[in-house]
């Protein structure tokens, strides 16, 4: 077998129950088909032009020779830094192959100033732009496309032989590259984006960075016949039912799954998972939502009743694994297999969910907000209090009844359901705050219950469908930055500053639109560390 899938205590009984009806029902012969029935009649019309990921492997094939000939050709011409210009799932997937292969890539997903300055700021002359987008607007790609090719113009460098371009045929995207000369990838449009890691979405940013995508897709397809047999033994319809189904006699549904990266070879696969699940699944009131855990994290010592544990290993058959991590689903396999898996056990998963897996309902009501916010440009609200540098925000005055950091966290930890948990959304240069990561452990151990890391606003295509459309458990910190480093958007009458700061403020809007408590610190040049500070309020 390609991958391996062992469930074990709970989750085996959650398996047993299941998998045998998935495969009375064909489900995976019918999947492997493109089959748009199976998630009800709603879904259908939806699912029949989603369902091209089956056929990635073989639609793929011709790709790798354009990949490879193209980075040979770039090669060349002495253009040998890759920098990706993508969100959610249009660089997800790109940047697990990368770091699996070992070879550099520089991912552009943030409309932080600094960050997108940072990217620029490189030998440009060495440069390949890659954009991805699907539908060609997507405001942050677009962004990033306008600030490289006023760029590459200022240093009399050509944007047609610095910028590739992956999108659906016919997309805005398209007509804009196809008038400006750049060389296009097209995807395949019967692929959603989050489904899209071994479409050319994928393959093609990975492969001009070196990797080998002729063998990603080779692992791919030797996986292939294990997803589409309807067998108990079949990995996919035993990982989708561990991780969507009730066991027998159980309160409820363990509706978070923790994603522990412990030994495997793959690089950044549950950052990828993350995408993948929660856009998925996270929808009329009801999915799964991932957590990204280190082999450390509190919620291994703490066991929350809700959640359940994958663990991703080099090798799940080892000797004695089982044992030292009982209860848990080990999962290990190649890379491409892993990307097969995951979309065909996410699939089974919204079959036992009962929702559609392939539409975002909830994605575009944070978009409409930031376009609001850019059209009108309101003044930024007063903050509730400044502590140590620090401006406080609060969608409820009843978080702020006294003023300090400390009792803030406290009040929105208190508003937590008992299956509740934490998101932490992080609007700020990773590349210097990069530490504030580690804010997503202190607020698991200081809250007892599951927490979340959004970097912003990246997490807007991922995570953001489930904040709005799943089950109204979550409570929101919000992390941003005041500072002075700005950047202008060529052709916009917005800079990358004010376009973060819309994204921030569109989005605490909506979700305080829904009910869900939002704190908001923004960290100003006054502040010391904000880490730090978190820290000495615990």
């Amino acid at each position: 077998m390609t991958v391996s899938v062992h469930v074990t205590q709970a989750a085996r009984a959650a398996v047993d129950a299941l998998v045998p009806e998935l495969v009375a029902d064909l489900v995976a012969s019918r999947v492997t088909a493109g089959d748009p029935t199976l998630w009800g009649a709603e879904a259908e019309s939806e699912a029949a032009v989603r369902l091209g990921w089956v056929d990635a492997v073989s639609v793929s094939r011709p790709l790798v020779d354009e990949i490879v000939a193209l980075r040979e050709q770039l090669a060349s011409q002495g253009i040998d830094r890759v920098v990706l210009a993508g969100m959610g799932g249009s660089s997800l997937a790109a940047e697990v192959i990368a770091a699996t292969a070992g070879v550099p890539l520089v991912v552009l997903d943030s409309t932080a100033p600094a960050q997108v300055l940072a990217a620029l700021d490189g030998d440009l002359a060495r440069t390949v732009l890659v954009v991805s987008s699907k539908s060609g607007t997507t405001v942050e790609t677009d962004s990033h496309r306008r600030a490289f090719e006023a760029a590459f113009e200022d240093l009399g460098l050509a944007p047609a032989e610095h910028i590739v371009v992956v999108t659906d045929p016919g997309s805005a995207l398209d007509a804009t590259a196809a008038d400006a000369g750049y060389r296009v990838f097209h995807a395949d449009p019967n692929v959603g984006g989050r489904y899209s890691a071994l479409t050319a979405f994928g393959l093609v940013p990975a492969g001009l960075a070196g990797a080998d995508v002729a063998e990603l897709l080779d692992e791919a397809e030797a996986s292939l016949l294990e997803f589409a047999i309807d067998s108990p033994e079949n990995p996919a319809l035993r990982l989708g039912a561990a991780i969507a189904g009730a066991e027998p006699g159980d309160a409820g549904r363990r509706d978070k799954l923790g994603l522990v990266a412990d030994g495997t070879h793959v690089a950044g696969l549950p950052d990828w998972i993350e995408q993948l699940l929660a856009e998925s699944t996270g929808k009329n009131g009801t999915g799964i939502l991932p957590v990204v855990l280190l082999p450390v994290s509190p919620e291994l010592e703490t066991r929350p009743r809700d959640l359940r544990i994958v663990r991703l290993v080099e090798d799940a058959d080892e000797f004695g694994l089982r044992e030292r991590h009982p209860g848990e689903i080990l999962v290990s396999g190649s890379l491409g297999a892993l990307f097969l898996l995951w979309e065909h056990a996410t699939a089974v998963a919204g079959r036992l969910l009962g929702i559609n897996p392939f539409d975002q309902p909830d994605v575009e009501s944070a978009k409409a907000a930031t376009r609001g916010l850019l059209e009108s440009r309101p003044q930024p609200s007063a903050p509730t209090f400044v502590q140590d540098g620090v401006e406080v925000r609060v969608s409820d005055p009843a978080l702020a009844i006294s003023a300090s950091i400390e009792t803030v966290l406290d009040a929105l930890w208190a508003a937590l359901p008992p299956d509740g948990y934490v998101a932490i959304q992080a609007y700020v240069n990773r590349l210097e705050l990069g530490q504030l990561q580690g804010l997503r452990e202190l607020a698991a151990a200081d809250s007892g219950r599951p927490a979340t890391f959004g970097w912003g606003p990246r997490f807007l295509h991922s995570t953001g469908q489930y904040h709005k459309g799943g089950p109204q458990q979550g409570v929101f910190l919000q992390i941003l930055e005041r500072t002075d480093v700005d950047l202008e958007i060529p052709g916009r009458p917005f800079t990358f500053g004010q376009l973060i700061e819309a994204q921030a403020a569109g989005d605490a809007a909506v979700l305080t639109s829904l009910g869900r408590p939002v704190v908001s610190l923004t960290v100003t040049d006054a502040a010391d560390d904000v880490l730090t500070l978190f820290t000495a309020t615990q």
